[in-house]
């Protein structure tokens, strides 16, 4: 039960407030009141100097990916502000609310990253009586892929199943489709809202089980005195993303929770529809699951 956000460029570096605007950014951090269980950012930038050029490592796919987690409230962590301001041309920012009573620890904050891949989930994966996936000792899960994922939850798991079907050969949108259609054989209606980055795409995806928001998010939110805020949980909004000269640049997507009017170009992500975004091009098609 989580707060997504997402973006790719046309290969230029952008940093979270040029995307949004620091308002939208403040507002995005503020939903960590609520979703307070810790946050995450993985940003694509390429280091100033490469990492291996001076003392003879190998070059690896993860040279020039940011990655930071932490078990510390977004509102409370000074480094926010820190990577708000950190341009990239790709990223993926977590906010956390942890589902089925999963630890709170820094294994199970995400980004996940695994293979040069960032990940971020939205859902609690579990069956009709609440038992979550992780205690579901039958699931079928590749072990090494799960354990590549440094997790222990139910994303940690989703995250294995799109690793094998990348194994498998299949491209990164249509791993994540897969991954979806065999997760749902199980356990079809839990949550698979999600956003995937590697070195040259992001995938987001609206793959939500139950439309409706479920009682107990409205409940948690209540308390809090924001219930009017949780009828669009589990909406994934995107709007084009502009450079400094206003020219097309790329794409942005989010959870709900602050402002997306579409009066500002925020568009609706329906149910069971991704976008594919090149973070080399900016450029990006939506596709069914």
């Amino acid at each position: 039960m989580c707060r997504l956000l997402g973006y790719a460029t046309s290969g230029i570096n952008l940093s979270l407030n040029d995307v949004l605007g620091q308002t939208a950014v403040e507002d995005f951090r503020e939903l960590s009141e609520i979703h307070n269980d810790g946050w995450g950012v993985a940003l694509l930038s390429n280091p100033a100097q490469l990492p291996f050029v001076h003392d003879g490592g190998a070059p690896t796919p993860e040279t020039g990916t940011k990655l930071y987690k932490s078990t510390l409230a977004a509102r409370f962590d000074p480094i926010f502000n820190d990577f708000a301001a950190d341009a990239a041309r790709g990223g993926l920012w977590h906010l956390r609310l942890a589902s089925s009573n999963l630890p709170l620890i820094l294994e199970n904050q995400q980004p996940f990253f695994a293979n040069g891949l960032s990940f971020i989930h939205n859902g609690d994966i579990s069956d009709d009586n609440g038992v979550n996936i992780v205690y579901n000792a039958d699931y079928p899960v590749n072990h090494g892929a799960f354990l590549s994922t440094g997790g222990r939850s139910d994303s940690a798991i989703f995250f294995a199943v799109i690793l094998e079907y990348i194994a498998f050969g299949f491209q990164l949108d249509e791993a994540v489709a897969q991954a979806v259609r065999q997760l749902r054989q199980t356990y079809p209606k839990s949550s698979y809202n999600c956003m995937i980055q590697s070195q040259d795409q992001l995938v987001v995806l609206c793959a939500a089980g139950r439309e409706k928001t479920s009682p107990r998010i409205v409940e948690i939110y209540d308390e809090y005195g924001k219930g009017e805020k949780a009828h669009d949980y589990r909406v994934i909004r995107y709007r084009g993303v502009t450079d400094a000269n206003g020219k097309p640049a790329g794409v942005v997507a989010a959870s709900s929770g602050f402002d997306q009017e579409e009066s500002d170009g925020w568009n609706v992500l329906h149910n069971d529809e991704m976008i594919v975004a090149s973070n080399r091009t900016g450029e990006y098609h939506l596709r069914t699951i």
